[in-house]
């Protein structure tokens, strides 16, 4: 057996030899050893379990826009518990185009999310249906900073916007909340619901006008800024009642504030950001169709971003409106654990969202202190932890994985349909540069051996056990 496994190895390098040979770059990262750059590796052993991937780059599915984070207030004042040099090396590390994650494509939130702060929203006036009094003072301290300085990295981030919440008193308890929870909110009881498809929004033409003023005045004040908000999806999780900052839409609802106020509102101002229908948190395509066939606000929606259980939903809405941009929004984001199980989880999501259409994904908080602790009491994973006390440092595995995709996939290219062991294994095609981009998961606990056909000429290398890795080859 070992003596027709060698045979057959030299077999395939004398095809190669007899071939131009690829460039190949592979960087691999485990648990305890990430991010190494390594040379294509033979077989060390004749019964490695055995990948097999058929490539034809003439197989192109959806094109890439990009991948990024959420700017949120936690994690601009994590940030700042350690010093400026190491402040500016972290933000290097997530947004610098040559040597970080390049970063190209993040959210930020409109008003308060669970990871700021505390609550606020742009204009707290009551009845202050003209929005004399909004104001984005309140980001001024915090998230105009955290944009301005990865702008100053990369100059080219788009920023795009979502509310949790609209102004408090635009929705009938008048309480950022939805659900009642004595540990964390002061919502009386007898106000918290946590029904679905039912609006906590007043559903009254001058509150959806106001609420679409309020957007408007929303991405001119950040133009003021110098921070240009690409695109607005109109409501984080519209189906889901919090302890923290949320409204429940009913889905007709939001194709009114979309097609009756929103758009018309921007056309209106001259405001030239996308509207999206995001953020979708339920598997039932119906309460996308809900809102996308409501009278025309299918001229205006440009996208649909997914997250958590919207999962379910992405393929069959792909399937219906193949020409929709798509987005993962929020990738799941565990309970502080930042260990490696959290990244193999992210991965399967990856490749579920990848393989059914969609063309940017989002980390969810790219920096926290050690807990991941919301100022609403739950746990939450990071890319990058602090620990508050002794200011240390911790890249997680999270770091490496959505790294493994960011650095080497970039806006313009195409997602690949490949074939053969493909259970593990994204591909990617740069037709400028006609590099193939590979992000393949060893899950064994063993070496395995990855052997890629492309266009018919084959790559191949032994793979670490339970490894991630990047191979980039230039054809």
């Amino acid at each position: 057996m070992m003596a027709i496994r060698l045979s057959l190895f030299a077999v395939l390098l004398s095809f190669m030899a007899c071939t131009k040979a690829p460039e190949v770059k592979l960087i691999s990262s485990t648990d305890k050893n990430p991010w190494v750059e390594k040379e294509l590796a033979k077989p060390s052993a004749d019964d490695l379990p055995q990948v097999v991937v058929n490539i034809d780059t003439n197989k192109q599915e959806q094109t890439i826009t990009g991948f990024g984070g959420c700017f949120n207030e936690m994690g601009w004042e994590a940030l700042n518990m350690v010093t400026p040099e190491e402040k500016q090396q972290l933000l290097n590390d997530l947004f610098n185009s040559e040597t970080g994650c390049k970063f190209n494509l993040c959210r930020m939130p409109v008003g308060a999310n669970d990871y700021a702060v505390d609550w606020y929203s742009h204009n707290e006036t009551e009845g202050d249906f003209a929005m004399a009094n909004f104001s984005i003072d309140r980001d001024r301290q915090r998230l105009v900073p955290y944009i301005k300085e990865a702008q100053k990295i990369n100059p080219e981030i788009r920023v795009w916007a979502s509310p949790w919440c609209p102004p408090s008193w635009m929705k009938h308890n008048k309480h950022y909340a939805c659900r009642a929870d004595a540990n964390q909110n002061d919502l009386a009881p007898e106000l918290s619901s946590t029904e679905e498809l039912v609006s906590r929004f007043i559903t009254e033409p001058e509150y959806f006008q106001a609420y679409a003023l309020y957007f408007s005045k929303f991405v001119k004040a950040y133009a003021g800024e110098g921070i240009k908000i690409e695109a607005v999806h109109v409501q984080n999780e519209p189906n889901s009642a919090q302890n923290f900052p949320s409204c429940v839409w009913k889905p007709q609802d939001l194709g009114i504030l979309i097609a009756d106020y929103l758009a018309p509102q921007f056309q209106k101002d001259s405001i030239d950001a996308e509207i999206w229908l995001g953020t979708v948190e339920r598997p039932q395509i119906e309460r996308v169709d809900d809102v996308l066939q409501y009278k025309n606000t299918m001229d205006y929606v440009k996208g649909v971003g997914f997250q958590w259980a919207g999962k379910g939903a992405i393929e069959s809405v792909h399937a219906k409106y193949p020409d929709m941009q798509l987005m993962q929004t929020e990738t799941e984001c565990g309970d502080g654990s930042n260990d490696w199980k959290a990244a193999e989880y992210t991965f399967s999501l990856m490749k579920h969202y990848f393989e059914n259409g969609t063309n940017a994904y989002m980390y969810w908080n790219m920096i926290l202190d050690e807990t991941g602790k919301s100022q609403w009491g739950w746990k939450q994973n990071s890319m990058i932890s602090i620990d508050s006390n002794t200011k240390k440092i911790k890249y997680n595995p999270e770091f490496y994985l959505m790294k493994h995709l960011s650095a080497f996939v970039q806006p313009g290219n195409v997602k690949l349909a490949a074939d053969g062991d493909t259970g593990n294994v994204l591909v990617f095609f740069d037709e400028a540069a006609q590099q193939v981009i590979v992000l393949a998961y060893n899950e064994k606990d063993e070496n395995s051996l990855l052997t890629l056909n492309i266009n018919n000429k084959p790559v191949q290398t032994e793979l670490i056990a339970k490894s991630f890795n990047t191979l980039v080859v230039s054809i």
